[in-house]
């Protein structure tokens, strides 16, 4: 997708490079903004980064059409380059600043590139994105109105803006459909599952991107360049709330670190044990298809999965809940529960906790049924246990590894969910 947008924006740039830009200055206008809302972006869950403003600048100049009443139609090719070059103007400072860091750091290793960090990806992974987004909705749009097939509509009536609407919800659909093979390519979610959470998305900041594009558009076409400030302003107000929402979830989240360690610093789990836990149950999840709010959560309860243990008189060997009757793991997993609602975590958090050591139903599927998170959990914290146990023995690390995952099979359909142990084998096997 990278080399698409890069030979897509070189050959836009070198189009407009040897006919010259149409409209200069409002070129220039709408490349700034796409500049100036590249640089605050916001981050949604998932560790997704969105630029609300640049991607609305992006689409309102992929649809302009009239521009205080006379046509200014860009073309496809300079609706990439425009937008390219407010990328890349947004991208450069980032990287020079990390040229000078490599070069003022000397010594050994200095100059030495090695893999991005996952913010850096993720932000070329946006520019590919918008740059290829912002194509898609000129290609739909320009075409149609340079060619005078747009005029059959009256810019004042609701047909121009209907036929705005559709290509604004056309390049909507099409942004969510990139980032989701993108997220696939970078965090090993399956497809259907990045896909929904990507039209989820458009509910929220994505629903407010497509309205200020449409809007900037269409006020252009009256107010001229007007309305690139006045419009977008709005939008800048929303990054606020986001910002605030995203304050709330990193409180969430000490807080959730702080009762994971209780159990360490008290010597009721091995360290790390929480940990291991939390990041075996999230793989278990990605292979099931769970998408970014359901793998929050499950985290989050796998994290705390034996706070309970915290009311215990005296720890468990190795903390192995697993291997305790299941009266025992029931009893800790409610008192784990009652304390996890009592500290502001999502109450669906405290839901699964409570019900980790509920009896699987069998094949007869009688029983209550039990939430995945809970099953995917259960699943995870025995396979660190039996392998903590297995250490303790003096087993190596992949005859131990064998021995686990033989024990899960054995008891998959009975004690715990056939499902989650195949998935469990498949990337942890």
């Amino acid at each position: 997708m990278h080399g698409a947008a890069l030979a897509l924006l070189a050959a836009s740039l070198g189009a407009v490079a040897v006919r010259g830009p149409a409209e200069p200055g409002v070129a220039l206008a709408f490349t700034a903004l796409i500049a100036l809302g590249e640089c605050v972006r916001i981050t949604l869950p998932g560790d997704r980064e969105q630029a609300p403003i640049g991607a609305a600048g992006a689409l309102a100049y992929a649809l302009l059409g009239p521009l205080r009443g006379l046509p200014a139609g860009p073309g496809v090719l300079q609706v990439v380059a425009v937008t390219g070059v407010g990328l890349l103007l947004a991208l450069l400072p980032a990287a020079a600043g990390r040229a000078v860091g490599r070069s003022a750091a000397g010594a050994p290793g200095a100059g030495r590139s090695g893999p991005a960090p996952w913010h850096e990806w993720a932000r070329r992974d946006g520019a590919a994105r918008r740059l290829l987004g912002a194509g898609f909705a000129a290609a739909v749009f320009q075409p149609l109105y340079n060619s005078g097939v747009v005029d059959r509509f009256s810019a004042d009536g609701p047909a121009y803006g209907a036929f705005l609407t559709a290509v604004a919800a056309l390049a909507a659909l099409c942004d969510a459909v990139l980032a989701a093979l993108l997220r696939r390519a970078r965090g090993g979610l399956r497809f259907p599952a990045a896909l929904e959470d990507e039209l989820r998305s458009l509910f929220g900041v994505g629903t407010a991107i497509a309205a200020t594009g449409m809007l900037v558009s269409l006020a252009a076409g009256e107010v001229g360049l007007w309305a690139l400030p006045l419009f977008c302003a709005p939008l800048l107000l929303a990054q606020v709330s986001f910002r605030r929402a995203a304050a709330v979830r990193a409180t969430t989240g000490q807080t959730i670190a702080s009762l994971a360690k209780a159990t360490e610093v008290a010597g009721y789990t091995p360290p790390g044990h929480a940990r291991r836990v939390a990041d075996t149950a999230c793989a278990v999840g990605r292979e099931l298809g769970l998408g970014t709010r359901e793998l929050a959560l499950l985290e989050y309860a796998a994290l705390m999965h034996d706070v309970g243990q915290l009311s215990l008189v005296e720890p468990v060997p190795d903390g192995a809940t697993a291997l305790l009757p299941d009266q025992e793991q029931q009893r800790i997993a409610r008192l784990g529960s009652e304390v996890i609602r009592r500290t502001g975590v999502p109450r669906r958090v405290a839901e699964q906790v409570a019900r980790l050591a509920d009896p699987f139903p069998g094949p007869d599927g009688g029983g209550r049924p039990v939430p995945l998170a809970a099953r995917i959990i259960r699943v995870a914290n025995a396979h660190d246990d039996l392998l903590t146990a297995a250490r303790g023995r003096g087993v190596g690390e992949a005859v131990g590894r064998l021995e686990v995952l033989e024990a899960l099979r054995l008891e998959r359909g009975r004690v715990y969910d056939a499902r989650v142990v195949d998935a469990l084998v498949r990337v942890r096997g």
